[in-house]
């Protein structure tokens, strides 16, 4: 994601937004005269700095840049408007805030989770705020009225389903679900949570450039494609990257399904699935390490998972190539995508 896409750097945008939305005038609009009449400090504590350390800390951006790679393959016009790559931004802050609630983490983008830095309640009202606000936004951007509405229609459809799937991964544990189950568990998880963001992602630069159905579907399948593809990496990565080793360890004590546990269940003669999974529920116990769950995890799926993450990645972006045909906005994306799989090892 090369020229407009990769030079796109959303910190300002997202603070600017915010400050507008906390001006006196953006209040007065959004909530009449009793926004003007509460003061200013007091909309700071109670909201505006908890928002700010959320949206101020530096992360990937990687949906922000699909959104606005889709925007140029689907035909639109560069430069994209800012705001619609940074609805996509705040909608994933609000899902990071409530993740970490969920999952009880400590730091998030080199920081203290919003959670442990400002307490539950004030952190789930602020995660659920960004999620209205995304959509509050949307009757904001430089697009026809047909457009915005679309572009409501599947950012509420993603973010119900995005539920869906966070649901199955906060509450089925690997170690209570049978075996034939693991594989498709996992995999409706992925879809619904990663997968379907990516996807929005993608829609709403097709949406935004004015695209046919035939390139919006494209788009929105590789970007559901691509986001299943990027949880079989992080999931991986939690096993085999000295950096992401934290996560990984974490998902082993929480018991969670991660594509790991799809390989071995589909790979694993029975007995030795059998001891994997009675490892994992010691873990989840506290009866064993984390660490020598995950040592065996990855002597099992460490290279087959490099393979199974590659190869999906490729047949995705094939299927994109033979449906839009190729471009150098489709040839940036691959380049990117082979940079993100070497992040990881």
């Amino acid at each position: 994601m090369s020229g407009t896409a990769s030079a796109l750097d959303l910190s300002s945008p997202l603070l600017d937004l915010l400050g507008q939305q906390f001006s006196r005038e953006g209040l007065r609009q959004l909530l009449g005269a009793v926004g003007e009449q509460v003061p200013a400090h007091v909309w700071k504590q109670a909201l505006g700095a908890p928002l700010e350390s959320v949206l101020s800390r530096p992360g990937k951006e990687f949906r922000a840049r699909l959104l606005t790679t889709s925007y140029l393959l689907a035909g639109g016009a560069p430069p994209i408007a800012a705001e619609i790559p940074a609805l996509l931004e705040i909608l994933h802050a609000g899902s990071l805030v409530v993740d970490d609630i969920e999952d009880d983490s400590e730091s998030r983008r080199g920081a203290p989770s919003l959670h442990v830095a400002y307490g539950t309640p004030v952190a789930l009202n602020t995660g659920n705020w960004l999620y209205f606000w995304a959509l509050a936004l949307v009757e904001r951007l430089p697009v026809a009225a047909p457009v915005q509405l679309a572009m409501l229609r599947r950012m509420s459809r993603a973010m119900l389903a995005c539920h869906f799937g966070q649901a199955l991964d906060i509450s089925i544990m690997v170690d209570g679900l049978a075996r034939a189950d693991v594989p498709v568990v996992v995999c409706a998880s992925t879809r619904l949570k990663t997968g379907r963001l990516m996807q929005l992602a993608a829609e709403l630069g097709a949406l935004a450039a004015g695209a046919e159905d035939e390139a919006l579907t494209a788009l929105a399948d590789f970007g559901c494609q691509l986001g299943a593809g990027l949880q079989m990496l992080d999931d991986l990565g939690g096993l085999t990257s000295q950096r992401r080793l934290h996560k990984g360890f974490e998902d082993l004590r929480l018991g969670r399904l991660t594509w790991p546990w799809a390989w071995v269940a589909e790979s694993e003669p029975d007995v030795a699935y059998a001891r994997l999974r009675e490892l994992a529920r010691e873990v989840r116990s506290g009866r064993a390490p984390a660490e020598r769950l995950a040592a065996r995890l990855r002597d099992r799926v460490g290279e087959l998972g490099r393979k199974r993450v590659h190869e999906h990645l490729t047949e995705a972006l094939g299927e994109l190539r033979t449906r839009l045909g190729d471009s150098e906005s489709l040839s940036a994306l691959a380049s990117e995508i082979e940079r993100l799989e070497k992040s990881y090892d």
